[in-house]
């Protein structure tokens, strides 16, 4: 049976859910794309609305069949210092970045179990394996999205449908605004859009954007924490995030985060 070409991109009006809903489109999958703020062929989705999150997977099927994939991409990032950080701050993040997840996917998996097929592709980041602070928030979510999907991984072997995440470094887009590592180019978005496709053309649990930061993180961890935290100290990546807290750079951002 040919697996359903339906696939659903979450926060895809900019960034790498845009990058993503075009690759996903020139490989000749049907595409529909929430966001939050839509644009263009975007259409009204906030993730941490679960009934709404379900009503709009359903509405997917009604208009362009089964669901075959979903892109769980929507993600915040407003930075601050835990001392300062709002409880309603830290519960936005959670509700999206992980809340959101979980319930996308258990609806996911409810539409592809009977089916037999399909794949669910969480895009992470590297600060899930490399914590950042001033992200702290950020980073839990993350490494929980993580540990959410090797679980759900293993609970779904065999039954045809796959899990995986991307986990992409600092990439050129709204949310690392004011961000600014010495030295590094942030990723164009369309190269996670390319992991992404590539993920379902040939799965995986995890893929890390570029690939050679999944090896430094590798040997890093056999290294030790101490080699870690020490590596981080000497390389200034400590102050990278800290320095962009309340930066003009990241005002923006952070107000749309915010709503």
């Amino acid at each position: 049976m040919t697996p359903p070409r339906t696939a659903v991109v979450t926060g895809g009006a900019r960034g790498i859910g845009a990058a993503t809903a075009a690759a996903l489109a020139a490989a000749g999958y049907q595409v529909v794309v929430g966001d939050i703020e839509p644009t263009g062929a975007a259409l009204p989705l906030d993730v941490s609305d679960r009934a709404a999150f379900t009503a709009f997977l359903d509405a997917a099927e009604e208009r362009l069949g089964p669901l075959g994939v979903l892109v769980n991409n929507a993600g915040i990032m407003p930075l601050s210092r835990v001392a300062d950080e709002p409880d309603e701050t830290t519960a936005r993040i959670l509700a999206v970045n992980l809340h959101a997840v979980i319930h996308g996917s258990r609806e996911a998996v409810r539409r592809m179990l009977p089916r037999g097929g399909g794949h669910i592709v969480n895009v992470a980041s590297v600060a899930a394996r490399a914590p950042n602070p001033g992200a702290a928030t950020y980073a839990a979510s993350k490494a929980g999205m993580l540990a959410f999907s090797a679980a759900l991984r293993t609970e779904l072997r065999g039954t045809g449908v796959e899990v995986s995440c991307v986990l992409p470094g600092l990439v050129a887009t709204d949310l690392s605004a004011g961000i600014a590592v010495r030295g590094y180019r942030p990723i164009d978005p369309r190269r996670v859009g390319r992991a992404v496709l590539g993920v379902l053309r040939r799965p995986r649990p995890e893929v890390y954007v570029p690939a050679q930061v999944g090896v430094l993180l590798r040997v890093g961890s056999l290294a030790g924490r101490r080699f870690g935290d020490w590596l981080q100290r000497v390389s200034g990546a400590d102050d990278v995030v800290l320095g962009a807290i309340g930066s003009d750079g990241r005002r923006e951002y952070e107000r749309r985060a915010a709503r």
